[in-house]
């Protein structure tokens, strides 16, 4: 198993990244938020999982090791493959995930696309006490929070959370729309932290999920 990359970041896509490795490019799939801490250029080192199947060979990236091994946890339950764990940890932090499966909130689960409802209680009935508890990996998960390995970048917030909404199955006037609904609270919070005249840095993250949540409403 290949538990982590170190390397030079060649290229960010929407749902995924190159990472040189010694000369050799490496793809890894990775979450919205896990890309928005990558640069072209910078160095940096991602968790990983590699996914085996008759026909490819597929490495996943996350920001920390939590994550990680939230995802490959997830996939223990009937129905979730590696695409829907990954959406799942693009909605949810893995702290969001152990609480809606230990209190059984169904609302929260379905809030990811491609889960219904009964995806989401067959979920809870075979990972209940199996995620651990909330706050367990409190500081590895508040890194993946923090917007992924090299932390947040400002100015292309918006078009990263648009990419991440569309790689995830939405359309792109509804991805748009759901910005421009969580613009608002998003830029008064993060101004609250900037020097006068600053432009607020806005976490992909958070900007993610806020637009998910307004997304599941409608």
């Amino acid at each position: 198993m290949i538990a982590h990359l170190d390397g030079t970041v060649s290229a960010v896509a929407p749902d995924g990244a190159v990472i040189d490795v010694g000369g050799v490019g490496l793809l890894v799939q990775c979450t919205p938020g896990t890309l928005a801490g990558l640069r072209p250029g910078e160095r940096t080192r991602v968790a990983t999982s590699l996914v085996v199947r008759e026909d490819a060979l597929t490495l996943y990236g996350f920001a920390g090791e939590d994550e990680r091994n939230t995802f490959e946890l997830l996939q223990t339950a009937s129905g979730v493959g590696p695409r829907l764990a990954l959406a799942m940890l693009a909605v949810l932090t893995p702290d969001a995930l152990r609480r809606a499966v230990a209190a059984e909130d169904l609302a929260t689960l379905t809030a990811v696309p491609g889960i219904g409802r009964k995806g989401a209680q067959r979920i809870v009935l075979e990972l209940a006490g199996r995620l651990g508890s909330p706050g367990e990996y409190g500081a590895v998960a508040a890194a993946s929070a923090g917007g992924g390995p090299a932390g947040n970048r400002a100015a292309p917030w918006r078009e990263q959370v648009r990419a991440g909404l569309v790689n995830l199955g939405w359309p792109a006037r509804d991805a748009d729309q759901a910005i421009a609904a969580v613009e608002p609270e998003l830029l008064a919070s993060s101004a609250d932290g900037t020097a006068d005249g600053a432009a607020p840095d806005v976490n992909v993250s958070v900007a993610l999920r806020a637009a998910l949540r307004v997304l599941g409403r409608t």
